[in-house]
């Protein structure tokens, strides 16, 4: 049961990261996934730190994928690969940081704690 969860939390985590980041921008959502606080200055445009973006929630979630996959068929590999996801989407979080996006910056840091502690010990 817990084998489960812990893989549906990592999937579903994962591939909510898509439609977030690939959102088209001017519309009327909450944020726009394509503006960088961080990167405001240094980055050419908006199309760089755009493609920024898309790459790093795209790498985000193909590792929770991974790491979801992992824990669905028992492989050992899946703390790396979870704990790898949660460090990319912290940064990515960071670096285009919004109020709206705490929920992710908090099951990152979740994920991290989590793996660093070996909880669930059953999946360990």
């Amino acid at each position: 049961m817990i084998t489960a969860l812990v893989s549906v939390v990592l999937f579903v985590h994962g591939f909510v990261h898509l439609p977030v980041w690939l959102a088209r921008t001017g519309g009327d959502g909450p944020f726009d996934p394509r503006h960088s606080w961080a990167l405001a200055a240094g980055v050419p445009g908006p199309r760089v730190a755009g493609a920024a973006a898309i790459g790093l929630a795209s790498v985000t979630s193909m590792l929770y994928v991974i790491a979801g996959a992992a824990v669905a068929v028992q492989s050992g590999g899946w703390p790396q690969a979870a704990l790898l996801a949660a460090c990319v989407g912290l940064l990515l979080k960071t670096l285009w940081f919004n109020p709206w996006l705490s929920l992710g910056v908090l099951l990152d840091v979740g994920v991290v704690v989590a793996v660093l502690t070996g909880w669930p010990a059953s999946l360990y």
